[in-house]
């Protein structure tokens, strides 16, 4: 097989969705296409649900079908994302095997009639996802439509950690290919707490429901463990499409939803990384939440262009209150995402199904048909994104780093920890809010990486750090980095053991300080800090510092603590590391960002409030992406042209509310 390319032939910004012709007759087939041609498609996903109709029964194939849509597409110039159908398996598939279910961690079995049903574990399902995927590649492996594959889909949505029989006798080679001996498990599971010794590997089981809380280290490793099956299915799938196949493949991962996978070793293994997004209902700002999954995505994939694989016109169907969006905002959250690395722009789904539980779901082609809003707006987007061809292939460069590790979050997530009410999703969103209301751009990164191209790096939640990430972390300020930590951080190591010297421990080379105690406060509580003068409000968590080299900057003035240390500073070689011990909110942790972002270089943007700013970095120009989320007009600096409207722009940039503008400019190289 020829070396496989980084990106799917096509010759525009990728926009289209998700296709399933397979609820539709023939007629509708020919009328859709025809609408995806005024819309401006050139891309859509096809075969994700299609099993059942593709493979019949066991090792008897049906393909006539999806010859024929394949073949109209190809005629009209649509590219195809061909998906393996394994998260559904079919009817027949748990009749002949019924062995292949989902036990959960209470021990029900998981019955038919969902999607994600089957066992990861089991080699049933192993064996006929590697068959369906094979016959798949065969067939349109080299099809001159088909630029990408799409393997499976949301691997660990709805299904992850899997307590089938399968799974456990999995789980014990995994841990011996990890650990060598049982000795070495028991060490690192402390198992000498609460009579847990283990003399014989038959007797280690999966973390299932128990009387009290489960071995903390052990459900840890089940997530890791879990995370690892589920990647080795669709490593299975993709070498089996490779073996026939020249073209990328990739498999949608979820960046705002916590699905068990690590999407930094995921990433790893996929051709392309694509991504699926839709705004929390319950969120105000959704376009905050959708900026971090949309740095978190580029972050993932290294700083490469990315696919949007879906994103919604309008509602969803599966939150507790499923909001419409209002006039402009499917544009917003689709240009969003295109300035921070996206070069394909794809939803759920082309045409809203008139059947199954997802039929209140949104589409392109919604309900109400051609004479309606969303439609109108599909199609005007279809038309801007046809402007944009010059912007792929060009990146965005960030100067700050905030740490985003699965694994920690998977630790802290555990029972019995100091209180409910610590959340490493409301600490990442609160610095990241921070941050996009400053206007600067931010990565992701992981502990261990190397950090030394960012002026700043902020651990919002880095609960469970492993000693050689801390020493990483404690070099990147002695070489002139900017560290902010904040509260309940480096507590644990990679066996969720408490790190030998106490909270903290590992990093007090570059922080200069230490935790006593942790101080979690009353539910409703509330304390404050004094801040050179400024009272700002804190709640939820306090801590009891001994400072052993850094300069204490705010003390607080009400709660547990009061009186006490609050945020420290502490040179360390030629950087600087801040603590912060509380909760302040994105408000609330203006001021000490001004400082920080003095340490570090960094000057906030002044951007006008509601405005966003995005740029993308060419070989020959950059982009700037400029969103107004507010409903007021709004001015910013800028000169170039704007690719949606053809006008040349100078000096000021003019934004209605809700308005959106891409503009060419000259290129700005940055060295990171």
């Amino acid at each position: 097989m020829t070396s496989t390319p980084r990106w799917p032939d096509i010759d525009r910004i990728a926009y289209g969705g998700d296709y399933s012709p397979e609820q539709w007759s023939p007629e509708t087939w020919r009328e859709d296409v025809a609408l995806m041609r005024e819309a401006g498609v050139n891309l859509v996903s096809i075969g994700i649900f299609s099993w059942a109709l593709l493979e019949t029964s066991e090792g008897v194939f049906d393909f006539g079908w999806l010859d024929e849509v394949v073949e109209l597409l190809h005629a009209n110039g649509i590219r195809i994302d061909m998906g393996t159908p394994t998260a559904s398996p079919p009817a027949w598939f748990f009749a002949n095997h019924p062995d292949a279910r989902v036990i959960t961690r209470d021990g029900v079995v998981m019955g038919f009639g969902s999607r994600g049903m089957a066992s990861h574990s089991a080699p049933a399902y192993r064996e006929a996802a590697v068959r369906i995927a094979t016959e798949l590649a065969k067939r349109y492996g080299q099809h001159p439509a088909v630029v990408l594959w799409h393997v499976h889909n949301e691997f660990g949505v709805p299904v992850g950690e899997d307590y089938s029989p399968h799974a456990v006798r999995e789980w014990r080679l995994w841990l011996q290919r990890r650990y060598g001996s049982l000795d070495a498990l028991n060490k690192a599971w402390g198992t000498a707490f609460w009579g847990q010794h283990y003399t014989d590997w038959e007797h280690v089981g999966a973390p299932a429901a128990a009387p009290s809380t489960v071995n903390p280290a052990q459900r840890l490793d089940y997530a890791r463990f879990t995370d690892h099956q589920l990647r080795a299915c669709f490593i299975a799938e993709r070498d089996a499409i490779r073996a026939h196949s020249d073209r990328p493949v990739t498999t949608n991962f979820m960046a705002n939803q916590h699905n068990g996978c690590d999407l930094w070793a995921w990433a790893r293994e996929v051709d392309i990384v694509s991504d699926d997004h839709y705004l929390w209902a319950a969120d105000e700002e959704g376009e905050i939440g959708l900026a971090i999954a949309a740095d978190l995505t580029r972050s993932v994939g290294g700083g490469a262009p990315w696919i949007l694989m879906e994103h919604s016109t309008s509602a969803v169907n599966w939150q507790p209150r499923n909001v419409a969006k209002r006039p402009g905002e499917m544009a917003r959250n689709s240009l969003s995402h295109l300035g921070r690395g996206a070069d394909g722009i794809l939803f759920f789904q082309w045409r809203a199904s008139r059947s199954g539980a997802e039929k209140f779901h949104s589409a392109m082609l919604p309900h109400a048909g051609t004479d309606s809003r969303v439609w109108r707006e599909v199609v005007d987007l279809g038309a801007k994104l046809g402007r944009l061809g010059d912007v792929r292939g060009s990146r965005v460069h960030a100067d700050v780093a905030i740490l985003w590790d699965f694994e920690s979050f998977w630790a802290q997530d555990l029972e019995w920890r100091p209180s409910e009410d610590v959340s490493h999703d409301e600490r990442i969103r609160a610095y990241y809010e921070r941050l996009w209301r400053d206007g600067i751009t931010v990565d992701f990164a992981l502990p261990g990486h190397d950090l030394s191209g960012y002026k700043l790096v902020i651990a919002p939640a880095q609960y469970m750090l492993s000693r050689t990430d801390a020493d990483n972390l404690n070099r990147y300020v002695e070489a002139g980095g900017t560290l902010l930590v904040s509260f309940f951080s480096a507590v644990v190591d990679e066996h969720d053991a408490v790190h030998e010297g106490g909270f903290g421990a590992p990093l007090e080379p570059a922080l200069g300080v230490r935790v006593e105690e942790h101080l979690p406060m009353r539910e409703g509580a509330t304390g404050a800090i004094d801040w050179n003068g400024t009272v700002v409000p804190v709640d939820v968590w306090q801590e009891d510092l001994v400072v052993t080299g850094a300069e204490v900057r705010a003390t607080y003035v009400a709660g547990p603590a009061a009186g006490e240390p609050a945020v420290t500073r502490h040179a360390h070689g030629a950087g600087t590391g801040w603590y912060v011990s509380t909760r302040p909110d994105a408000a609330g942790l203006a001021a000490i960002m001004g400082a920080v972002y003095a340490d570090a270089g960094l000057a906030p943007a002044q951007l006008p409030a509601g405005v966003e700013v995005i740029r993308r970095h060419g070989e020959h120009h950059d982009f700037v992406v400029a969103i107004n989320h507010g409903p007021d007009a709004a001015s910013i600096a800028a000169d170039g042209v704007d690719l949606l409207t053809g006008d040349e722009i100078k000096g000021m940039l003019n934004l209605a509310g809700g308005t959106a503008a891409v503009i060419r400019t000259e290129a700005q190289h940055t060295p990171h």
